[in-house]
Formats: structure tokens, sequence, C-alpha cells
């Protein structure tokens, strides 16, 4: 059974009319009532826990995560040490990584493609999916930018700048 007080207007594809519906300040969800095997209940319950979530969460989370998954190519949703994040498949880099990437190679989709030995298409995916969700990944960089040496030494002591030396060519 589905419910809704408001029909957001749909502008290119589900998860942009949400953006939208939230900048409006308009209702940001349904009610969606659903039966689960008794096994996968539990299993949300404990998933619910560890994170701090409430059942309703994690089930509205696991289902916006599988539509993700669903439109995007080679994109999986990981824990990780900030919370859940889109991650590209078959690899340790989260989505927000490979835009880090593309915006130091100048959004050059082949370059980045070379220097992580991947087929084009998986950047070109992580690419879509950071076009999509532009705050989501635009956030993830900030933080990411905002993080210079001495704030990365405090919490490392034994991290140093990493300087590449010039190999001598024969």
């Amino acid at each position: 059974m589905v419910a809704a007080a408001h029909h957001p207007q749909v502008y290119g594809n589900l998860y942009n009319s949400y953006t939208v519906s939230i900048a409006m300040g308009l209702p940001q969800s349904i009610v969606v009532s659903m039966r689960l095997p008794a096994e996968s209940g539990r299993q949300l319950r404990r998933m619910a826990r560890r994170h701090g979530w409430t059942a309703s969460d994690a089930s509205a989370r696991l289902v916006e995560e599988g539509l993700r998954r669903a439109e995007f190519a080679f994109v999986d949703f990981r824990d990780s040490s900030l919370g859940r994040q889109a991650y590209l498949q078959g690899s340790s880099l989260a989505v927000w990584e490979v835009a880090l990437l593309l915006r130091d190679y100048k959004r050059d989709t082949a370059a980045v493609a070379r220097h992580l030995g991947w087929p084009e298409a998986k950047v070109r995916a992580a690419d879509h999916y950071a076009e999509a969700f532009a705050a989501e990944i635009a956030e993830a960089l900030a933080e990411n930018d905002a993080v210079d040496l001495k704030s990365l030494q405090r919490m490392l002591p034994q991290a140093g700048e990493f300087v590449p030396r010039r190999s001598r060519k024969s």
C-alpha cells in the first residue's frame, strides 16, 4: 500500500525530483507498507541497530540504494568510516574518489581509466552518478579538500609529505 500527501513533479529522474522536493520544502517521503520474510526482518533490525537507525530508516535507505544501483551501472553501496557511501564495484574506490581524479584530470575519462587500469565505461558510470548526486559528491570532495598535511599528522603522527622522485632514464 502506498500513500502520498503530495506527488512532486518529476524533473529528469527520480533522484532529481527527490532533491527538488527537498529544496522546495515539499513532503520528502511517502509511506509504503511491505511484508518481509521473518529472517529478512531480523537482518533488517540488526542492521538498523548496528547503524543507530530505526528499522524504517534502514529499509528506506536500502530501497533507495537498490534504486540507485538499478539506475547506475557499476555502483554499489558499502559501510565506511564516513557512513554508507557509493562505491565502484570491484574496487576500493568511492564514487567521490573517482570524481576527484576526474577533477584532477580535467574530466578526461580516458585518462582516468588508464590511470586506474579500468574500462572507460566504469569511469563514465562514476561520473554519471556524481552528476546525478552532485550535492552528495560535492560534500565528500569538500570534506576531503579540508584535510591538509597538518590535520592529517594530528590524526596520524607518522604521516609525512610524499614527493615522488623523477626516475633516471638510461
